[in-house]
């Protein structure tokens, strides 16, 4: 029998949810100060998403520090705490095994800023006006 290889239809419900937990106490444990580092501790950080892999043993935490200062210090600091973070993380969230973190910069920002600057580009306007004038 040959097995056709699965079409990547995205996370499962179970991901999604387990994903959102982890969000939460991440955002929970962040934002309380519950890890003693100075870095940490001068920064506050958003984690917009959180992304589970399928076994739910890895966790990928998107995060950036509010204004977008020192990306590279929040995230190196995040990496050397992981440790106390995830077990923050699981007296939290109720589940078998506590999922590794990985961190990464949280991209949604810059894509939207680049969107945002296309649309607002010459070319485009100039195909906007010529559409509103042939509706005319």
């Amino acid at each position: 029998m040959v097995r056709k290889p699965q079409e990547s239809t995205g996370p499962s419900q179970r991901q999604q949810r387990v994903a959102e937990l982890v969000r939460h106490a991440l955002a929970e444990v962040l934002s309380r100060g519950d890890v003693q580092d100075p870095v940490l501790s001068q920064h506050v950080i958003t984690v917009p998403e959180v992304r589970m892999s399928p076994d739910l043993k890895l966790a990928t935490a998107y995060v950036m520090p509010l204004g977008g200062y020192d990306e590279r210090p929040v995230i190196e600091a995040l990496e050397r705490n992981k440790k106390v973070l995830r077990q923050e993380v699981a007296r939290r969230v109720a589940l078998k095994f506590a999922p590794d973190l990985r961190f990464r910069r949280d991209e949604t920002f810059d894509e939207a800023a680049r969107i945002d600057a296309l649309l607002r580009s010459d070319k485009v306007q100039r195909d906007l006006g010529a559409d509103e004038e042939s509706e005319d």
